[in-house]
């Protein structure tokens, strides 16, 4: 049977009649999904979107007004839906990404967030203030602007703020995955907020050489290490001006468990990254997903040929098997964490550089954004 012939076939009403009597039987036919769920290359349901500060800010001062971490809920925190993912889909309900949930969160002088812990790992990157702390497992980390911090599935942790300035961070969790897998587990701490059993910033305290490991940490663990300095990652950075940027992600950092190599968080990859003023990156695109704040700087990146313009605190969004490309308008700090573990993990990390035109996009479009 031709192409014209079979496509004629598969439309016919003995067809449609046969597949409408599947439905009675909780049954499916396979020749009518294997277009919808066999594509030849990804073409995720998430699309490039950017969020900017000014919103963002505006939000979460609003939210102070109405919830406490006492009244309505556990966590001040304003989450960024993909708008490719909606609420309408099962797997799209609080999905930055297919695989990762990304959100800010702010904590308020004299509040305190209980503590719990979950299946699901997560990550911190201080954007804003000073003087607030999280607890893990007993230990008190006293949070700075830059700093990277991580929170492993299954590790009881909160929060608290004994500074006098508002502070916020990006979240980042494997919500999407966990959920769509069905592993979820949650449980609050019975005392609400935990107590120190250990000096304060005990780990980082430990790596003040930095990747230079304590020997006892040569074996493996889940979180040598919780607190990844802001000083520490800009000098290691520096380290790097000397020598030429890489071509599609300037001077760039991964944050990694030192006592195995790895990421620092199993299903959650993290990298800090320079693009000095007047960069051009060239363009790639690769199967994970990833989501970006710009911590210091401004300038643009292309996602599949739209120009997406960003500055300070911004949050920006590429998709799997996106081609993009980043320009910098000024020295620019970019935070980014992407899906790139879970990918490795099933074998399907790809990736691929744009040769035409010499590795530029062209530009057809200017993403406009939401403003407060």
């Amino acid at each position: 049977m031709r192409m014209g012939e079979t496509t004629e076939f598969m439309q016919s009403q003995i067809v449609k009649d046969f597949n409408r009597d599947l439905e009675q039987y909780h049954l499916g036919p396979l020749w009518e999904a294997i277009p919808a769920i066999m594509n030849h290359e990804p073409k995720p349901q998430a699309e490039a979107y950017l969020w900017k500060w000014d919103l963002i800010y505006k939000k979460l001062m609003e939210s102070a007004e109405i919830f406490t971490p006492e009244r309505g809920g556990e966590r001040r925190a304003i989450y960024f839906q993909n708008p490719g993912l909606t609420y309408r889909q099962p797997w799209g309900w609080a999905s930055t990404t297919q695989t990762l949930y990304a959100a800010a969160q702010l904590i308020l002088p004299g509040e305190k967030a209980p503590s719990h812990r979950h299946s699901q790992g997560a990550l911190r990157f201080i954007t804003n203030g000073e003087g607030a702390y999280t607890i893990v497992e007993g230990e008190r980390i006293f949070m700075e602007e830059g700093d990277f911090l991580i929170t492993p599935a299954g590790l009881w942790h909160g929060h608290a703020h004994v500074g006098d300035k508002p502070m916020i961070w990006m979240d980042a969790l494997d919500i999407p995955v966990i959920y769509s897998m069905g592993g979820t587990f949650f449980e609050p701490y019975p005392d609400q907020l935990q107590q120190p059993k250990k000096p304060d910033n005990f780990t980082s305290r430990r790596y003040q050489g930095g990747m230079v490991r304590p020997i006892s940490d040569r074996y493996a663990s889940v979180a040598p290490l919780a607190d990844y300095k802001w000083s520490q990652t800009v000098k290691a950075i520096d380290g790097l001006s000397a020598f030429e940027p890489d071509p599609y992600d300037g001077y760039a950092v991964e944050y990694i468990n030192p006592s195995t190599g790895e990421t620092a968080n199993a299903t959650i990859a993290s990298w800090m990254q320079k693009l000095p003023k007047g960069f051009h990156t060239k363009a790639h695109r690769h199967t994970h997903a990833s989501i970006y704040n710009v911590f210091r700087g401004s300038g643009y990146s292309i996602i599949n040929g739209v120009r997406f313009d960003w500055s300070k605190g911004d949050y920006f969004v590429i998709p799997n098997w996106a081609w993009h490309e980043h320009v910098a308008l000024e020295d620019s700090f970019l935070f980014s964490c992407s899906d790139l573990p879970i990918m490795e993990k099933f074998n399907l990390e790809k990736s691929q550089a744009l040769e035409e035109n010499n590795g530029h996009q062209t530009v057809k479009g200017e993403f406009k954004p939401v403003l407060a």
